[in-house]
């Protein structure tokens, strides 16, 4: 489940990216993810392809990423995220041959320190990033359940994330770009149903406008690991 945020690889020497504050008016997310194009990118570790991800637009409002080995394309793995209103909605994610629904139980916002947290949902999907990019990061938290469709069963999950403004970040591949950066923490208590949750995965992402994802990935849990964007395209 969710195979490319609790993937674990060895510990790899790469340059970092770079962020520098940068304004952010009238830009969106789609400008950065892709979302709503047939983009495609792999993302390279020690020279070589570490990763792949592929967007499919689904309808004027719904798209599905995949990730996976691109020497083992495609994959069965793929995320569905709805734009809805303001937001991007995470629904939940196909894999082994099931869907597996993410639905909240509660949901907060706050400040860049996740700091002044408000509740904005008790139930539905995940209110996953803001559509239109503000000027000020921000901190979504998350709890709810995982249900795997072909079997009813149910993993609780836990998730936060900060999401920091536009700034221009660099590549070996690319050099300078603009970027946006997520920052998240998954915690879940998969394979220990009714057990509390744990962590599984704290790691920072940076998307390219124009580029699209995994422009750089700095894993710090479970263990350092970090990734770069190397190419990307339309099909």
């Amino acid at each position: 489940m969710r195979r490319f945020l609790l993937v674990s690889l060895s510990a790899l020497s790469l340059s970092a990216v770079v962020a520098v504050p940068a304004r952010a008016a009238g830009e969106d997310y789609g400008e950065y993810s892709r979302m709503f194009s047939r983009s495609a990118g792999q993302f390279w570790a020690d020279g070589r392809a570490a990763g792949q991800w592929a967007w499919k637009p689904l309808s004027a409002t719904t798209s599905e990423i995949s990730w996976g080995d691109p020497k083992s394309w495609p994959p069965d793995y793929a995320e569905k995220f709805v734009h809805a209103g303001s937001w991007v909605m995470l629904d939940g994610w196909r894999d082994n041959g099931t869907y597996y629904r993410l639905r909240v139980t509660k949901e907060q916002i706050g400040d860049a320190k996740c700091g002044n947290l408000r509740t904005i949902a008790t139930s539905g999907p995940q209110h996953y990033v803001k559509w239109d990019i503000p000027s000020q990061a921000y901190c979504l938290k998350a709890w709810g359940t995982l249900t795997e469709e072909s079997s009813g069963k149910v993993v609780d999950f836990g998730h936060t994330q900060i999401w920091s403004p536009p700034a221009s970040c660099s590549a070996p591949a690319y050099g300078t770009r603009r970027c946006v950066k997520q920052w998240e923490s998954w915690w879940d208590n998969q394979g220990k149903p009714g057990q509390a949750i744990t962590r599984k995965l704290d790691r920072d992402n940076y998307l390219a406008k124009g580029v699209g994802m995994a422009f750089g990935v700095r894993q710090y849990f479970p263990k350092p690991w970090a990734a770069e964007g190397h190419s990307d395209w339309t099909w």
